[in-house]
Formats: structure tokens, C-alpha cells, sequence
């Protein structure tokens, strides 16, 4: 995969889908369903990936794809492919909390190495560049010139005042009793894959998921830490998280600043 030919092309087809998502957000209703796990769906999940996944098609046909919302993609095998979810957060969209994502990414070798994640209703758009630095683009994030970026970095970590970001839908006991285990100064909840995107951008410094993902939820926002310097890791282990497993189920998982001393499970 040529990177020059990639970032473009998930940087657009990213901000394509957005303006779908914001024309049906913006409308006075929009029709919910239930996939078959009673994940909710929306109009809008549909008509991003529609988008996506045809534009990813013509401009890379022969690269395995993997998306969210074509169940048919979810049997393919291998460890180099781009992957999708074109609306992370669909529980934020419906409660239009503005906390969702559109994720593209593409992984090589079982890891992320480059993404996009666009946060429409935020007006925030971070990805990696072809040399791999991650950044955030600022101004007006016109489809066809990339505008203004600032590259990101990870914290320097403080463990005795750490940052933590957690999931504004999935928070648990299990997950309170392991960010118990830190010093913590404050506390950030986020939808989606901002969590990754703001310890990407050092205004977070760990995020904890003990809980189920699927890495069309993680693959972008992995990629954007990975490029700022940041990491993520099982969380029985601390071994790297991999992708290309046979049901692109996650394990639960540690994102991190690597300044932050990680404490067992």
C-alpha cells in the first residue's frame, strides 16, 4: 500500500461520510434498528458506509475490506486489509449527544498503521499522515486540500495526577475498580474512538475497556495513537493488541501514554 495514494483518499471519503451523518443528524427524525446482537442501526450508518466502502472499493480493489456493516466482509482472513466502522457511537447519534466517529483504517502485519477519525457533529478530524506522524486538522476540512495541522503527541504522563478517559456508554464496576489502581486527578468520559484520540492529543493519559469491542471499533483510533506516540495493549497482559483475528472480537484492552505506569489487572 502506498501511503501517499491512502491518506487522501481516507481523508476524503471521512469527510463524505460526515456530511451524510450531519444531514440525517440534523433532520427531525431518523428511523432505529436492531442488528441481530440488538446493536441499534441507523439510516446513517448505512449511507456512511455505503460511502466508504464503494470509494475504498475503486480506489483499492484489490484490498481485503472489512467493514462494520457488511456482515459478509466479517469472514474474510488475513492480516493486511482496510477496515471500517462508519459510525462508532450510533448510542450517542441516536441520543445526538455528537460523541461519533467515522473510522477508517488500515492494518498490516495484524497492526494499525495508518487511519482517519472524523468526529462530524465535533468538527474534529485526526489522522495520520503518509510518514506516519499522526495530527489534527484544523479549518474549515475542506474534501479536496488538506488544511491547516498541527501534529500530535501523547502526554508526559504525571502518575500521581493521571488524566483517565472513559466510555460514556460502557462504564462498569469492573472498569471503576481498575482506575482505582491509579492516582487519578480527573476523569473524562467520551464516546467512541475520541477516547483514543484524546490521549492521542495528550488531554488524556490512559483509557481502560473492560468491555466488548470489535476492532472496526478500534483499528482508527489505535492507528491515530500509535502515530502520536501512544500505545495499546491487552489488559490480562500488557502484550499488543492484534488485528485479523478470526471473529475481529477485541480482547479488553489498555490505551495509554507510555509514561503511564500500567498496573497489573
Amino acid at each position: 500500500m502506498n501511503y501517499e495514494d491512502l491518506v487522501p483518499v481516507i481523508r476524503k471519503l471521512a469527510l463524505q461520510a460526515g456530511d451524510k451523518i450531519m444531514e440525517i443528524y440534523d433532520a427531525d427524525d431518523f428511523d432505529v434498528k436492531l442488528k441481530s446482537d440488538d446493536s441499534p442501526v441507523t439510516a446513517a450508518d448505512e449511507a456512511a458506509d455505503a460511502i466508504i466502502s464503494e470509494g475504498l472499493r475503486a480506489a483499492f480493489p484489490d484490498m481485503m475490506l472489512v467493514t462494520e456493516e457488511q456482515s459478509d466482509t466479517h469472514t474474510a482472513s488475513g492480516d493486511t486489509f482496510l477496515i471500517v466502522d462508519p459510525l462508532d457511537g450510533t448510542k450517542e447519534f441516536i441520543h445526538r449527544r455528537g460523541d461519533f466517529t467515522v473510522n477508517i483504517a488500515l492494518v498490516e502485519g495484524g497492526k494499525p498503521t495508518r487511519g482517519v477519525v472524523y468526529a462530524p457533529a465535533k468538527n474534529r478530524m485526526f489522522f495520520t499522515l503518509a510518514d506516519g506522524q499522526s495530527v489534527e486538522e484544523t479549518g474549515d476540512l475542506d474534501k479536496d486540500k488538506m488544511g491547516a495541522i498541527s501534529p500530535i503527541n501523547v502526554s508526559d504522563a504525571d502518575n500521581s495526577a493521571l488524566m483517565v478517559v472513559a466510555s460514556k456508554s460502557h462504564r462498569d464496576q469492573a472498569t471503576d475498580d481498575y482506575i482505582g489502581k491509579y492516582n487519578v486527578k480527573d476523569m473524562k468520559s467520551a464516546g467512541s474512538s475520541l477516547k483514543f484520540c484524546l490521549i492521542a492529543t495528550g488531554e488524556a493519559d490512559v483509557y481502560p475497556r473492560v468491555g466488548r469491542t470489535m476492532e472496526w471499533d478500534t483499528a482508527a483510533g489505535h492507528a491515530v495513537l500509535l502515530g502520536a506516540g501512544g500505545d495499546v495493549v491487552r489488559f490480562d497482559d500488557h502484550t499488543p493488541l492484534k488485528y485479523g483475528k478470526a471473529d475481529f472480537a477485541n480482547p479488553f484492552f489498555i490505551a495509554y501514554a507510555p509514561s503511564v505506569e500500567l498496573k497489573p489487572a
